[in-house]
């Protein structure tokens, strides 16, 4: 079925739905990643999103229950040059095209991928609209140009939990405070975890390190997590722009000088806002999972994954000190205070989908909350 898809610019490229009828907007991107689509699709960070792979075939594996990042596909689109519509996969319970036809989320092929990303690096991430109607492209693109901007976008409200849960290995389950209280059911350090959009693989390291965690919707204050009688506050990735989120970066600020904290991509830098810094936007952000990244301390170079569209600058501050930088740009890839045990990163150590070199993120938040929790006799 032929579809079309207009951005703001006047650009536009013709293929083909394979979902069926449909239309769609948002934020055109691309990522880098040559596997790990049913993660991107799911990947919470990506709503008000179409993102456009840049591997020319996807679906060739399917997808399957056990790898998905939340209980819905989140992006608006997926575009890509050529869709497999028979898996082979012994994982496979269904078929890419059938499970975004299943979702209500139209996918769009047949077009030069590679011509749209080169587009995208030329002039940014663009606003763009996906139609199968028999409309002309100068309505097209006059639509795409009325949809809002990512700039200023609070979108953690559209993904966030409405109440407190805990990860019970597979699924979220729904957790009553009682009187604002919460019974910590084991011996590990008490983190509460912000939900900002938090990727479920986050939830499964986390757990498999021995914490034990509560979840928190994005609204929760800082008064209520200190009810809580937490060790530790972790600070979950998300979509949007950070600059949007004004009751989440003062919550954060009033609780870094109390608790032990972390932080993952929008964690990072609703952490930075938190401590006097400021973000700004990337012309075309980083999606993928090869992205070099370099720890400091070390010299070490990871390849990691990665997925915003914001980054960090601490200006002239001094109270912190860059851990990480992205090897490509220089952009600030992670940081920790220089007096208070709190430290975050940009890309995304739980790597799902992506590699495991940044998974050494996890041992650090662990040995500081040794240093921190256990020291003071808890």
């Amino acid at each position: 079925m032929r579809a079309v898809l207009a951005l703001e610019d006047g650009a536009w490229f013709q293929g083909r739905s394979f979902t069926g009828r449909g239309e769609a907007g948002g934020e055109v991107i691309f990522n880098t990643g040559m596997s790990g689509y049913q993660e991107v699709l799911t990947d919470p960070s990506y709503i008000g999103q179409m993102v456009c792979m840049t591997y020319p075939l996807i679906g060739n594996y399917g997808v399957n229950p056990e790898d998905v990042e939340s209980d819905r596909v989140q992006a608006e689109a997926m575009i890509v040059k050529e869709c497999c519509r028979q898996p082979s996969s012994w994982r496979a319970t269904q078929s890419l095209p059938d499970y975004l036809r299943e979702a209500g989320v139209i996918g769009l092929e047949g077009i030069d991928t590679r011509a749209l990303t080169r587009h995208l690096r030329l002039h940014g991430a663009q606003r763009g609209i996906i139609s199968t109607r028999d409309v002309s492209i100068a309505e097209l693109v006059k639509q795409a140009q009325t949809l809002p901007s990512m700039e200023g976008a609070n979108l953690v409200e559209k993904v966030t939990v409405p109440g407190p849960y805990v990860w019970d290995g597979q699924r979220p389950r729904p957790v009553v405070l009682d009187s604002g209280r919460y019974a910590w059911p084991g011996p590990g350090y008490r983190v509460v975890v912000y939900d900002f959009g938090i990727k479920w693989s986050i939830l499964r390291i986390l757990r498999d390190k021995g914490l034990d965690c509560l979840v928190v919707p994005s609204g929760f204050s800082a008064a209520q997590v200190m009810t809580l009688e937490p060790d530790a506050v972790f600070l979950s990735n998300g979509p949007g722009d950070p600059a949007a989120l004004t009751e989440a970066i003062h919550n954060v600020a009033l609780l870094t000088d109390q608790l032990p904290m972390a932080g993952i991509c929008l964690g990072h830098q609703i952490l930075g806002l938190a401590l006097g810094g400021t973000t700004f936007k990337l012309k075309f952000g980083h999606h993928g999972l090869n992205h070099p990244v370099k720890e400091l301390a070390t010299g070490r170079v990871e390849i990691s994954s990665q997925n915003h569209g914001f980054c960090v600058d601490f200006g002239s501050a001094d109270s912190y000190r860059p851990t990480h930088v992205n090897l490509n740009d220089n952009t600030l890839e992670g940081f920790c205070h220089k007096t208070r045990p709190l430290m975050a990163v940009q890309h995304h150590p739980e790597a799902g989908p992506g590699p495991h070199d940044c998974r050494s993120f996890f041992d650090r938040f662990m040995a500081m909350l040794d240093q921190v929790v256990a020291g003071a006799g808890r």
